[in-house]
């Protein structure tokens, strides 16, 4: 019999793999200084794209105030608990029915974490009766609640309409011999592309198959739609989703997440989903900084505006100078150059260290092998000088990388 630990000790999966060359620097970098368009990487100020603050409100100096305001009224444990326990409070009810009315749904229940809780979602909405049909391309927090699932699931290509569809027709089948139901899963916008799912072409099935539409709009809450209220009134069919998934981690620049959907549903989750009837409640700094961020999406469309000047100019400017950004339909950025891994460490450390960039790497088995993508995330605290700098850097880059020259100085770099 092995040692359970032989396996971890030699194959350290595919990212592991390279943590001796690339911890602290690669991955698991350390920024530092106040969360906004410029700040500190190893001594140096750099424009940084690799944060997820759409809206520039972690540093807002409204929502900071609420939010110290809060810590020193009820500390950072207020209320102890879970929420069936001793954890709820009227605040809490409060949050949630501004965000039931803000995304069209009768009710909502807050999450303490985003993974965790559309984790949880997927895994208390079905039984081993029930079949999934997700995309394939969907985040890892999706594919891990799938995991939990004990019935049947299908992936459909990517974003791929007809092979949605044949898969329902399977779904269908093996739903009729197990006497269950069907749960279809989008991303609103898919994080590593940008794309939007094709939501509006999903819910048209419906007139077709029976299914229910859980829609995970991480990126899309606070950034598309009417005042940010997400993909789906993005599309026009906020109507047609049964269970919606937003985080408090990206446009909220806060901790949390929550579900909406039709009271019966709600109900059934909040007594049933054990990562919430078992866990402390959201502490109320959180909850007081979430009613304060909501309210400034309602009634502050110029954040969102502003935002959207950035992404336009960097999107329309890489795309001018002949940069391949896919088939981005929301603020991420993605930039896809070819180079191996050894390759992509080069470059980004150019990009950081003698053009004061910052921005995400993304290489296998994320995407496939012989790309690199570099994705940036434009908010609201960015500017056009941003921009230019930015430009004209990945200029640089690509002419470096099509030289080779980043391949000669990557020779040395290898695998553990």
């Amino acid at each position: 019999m092995k040692d359970l630990f032989d396996r971890i000790i030699q194959n350290k999966g595919p990212l592991g793999k390279w943590a001796d060359q690339a911890e602290g620097y690669f991955v698991f970098p350390k920024l530092e200084g106040p969360i906004s368009n410029r700040m500190q990487f190893k001594g140096k100020e750099v424009i940084t794209w690799s944060v997820n603050d759409y809206l520039g409100l972690a540093n807002h100096p409204e929502v900071r105030e609420v939010d110290a305001a809060a810590a020193a009224e009820y500390g950072s444990a207020y209320p102890m608990g879970a929420r069936m326990m001793s954890g709820h409070t009227e605040l809490h009810e409060q949050l949630e029915n501004e965000l039931a009315e803000f995304v069209n749904k009768e009710a909502a229940y807050l999450l303490n974490f985003g993974y965790q809780g559309i984790l949880s979602t997927i895994d208390t909405l079905v039984s081993k009766n029930d079949v999934i049909v997700y995309d394939v391309d969907a985040h890892a927090c999706i594919i891990d609640g799938v995991r939990l699932h004990m019935g049947k699931r299908f992936t459909y290509k990517h974003n791929d309409i007809e092979s949605l569809e044949k898969n329902l027709i399977r779904a269908t089948k093996v739903a009729a011999q197990t006497d269950g139901g069907i749960l279809v899963i989008s991303e609103g916008v898919f994080g590593m592309r940008g794309e939007q799912g094709r939501l509006k072409e999903i819910a048209a099935l419906k007139s077709k198959y029976n299914f229910r539409f859980l829609v995970d709009d991480a990126h899309g809450f606070g950034t598309l739609g009417k005042n940010g209220a997400g993909a789906g009134f993005e599309q026009g069919i906020q109507d047609d989703i049964d269970v919606y998934f937003a985080t408090f981690a990206k446009s909220m620049a806060s901790t949390g997440a929550f579900i909406a959907a039709d009271r019966e549903i709600i109900n059934f989750l909040k007594y049933n989903m054990r990562s919430q009837m078992f866990a402390k409640s959201l502490q109320m700094v959180l909850v007081k900084g979430a009613l304060k961020r909501l309210d400034m999406l309602r009634n502050r469309p110029e954040i969102k505006a502003k935002l959207w000047e950035n992404v336009n100019a960097l999107q329309t400017g890489l795309k001018d100078r002949g940069f391949d950004i896919g088939s981005t339909q929301s603020c991420v950025t993605p930039v896809y150059l070819k180079g191996s891994i050894p390759e992509a460490m080069v470059l980004v450390r150019d990009l950081r260290e003698n053009f004061g960039i910052f921005c995400s790497i993304v290489v296998y088995p994320v995407i496939p092998k012989g790309l690199i993508l570099l994705r940036l995330i434009p908010t609201a605290s960015h500017n056009l000088e941003d921009v230019a700098i930015t430009l004209d850097a990945f200029s640089s880059i690509r002419e470096r990388l099509e030289q080779g020259v980043y391949q000669r100085q990557s020779e040395t770099i290898q695998a553990v």
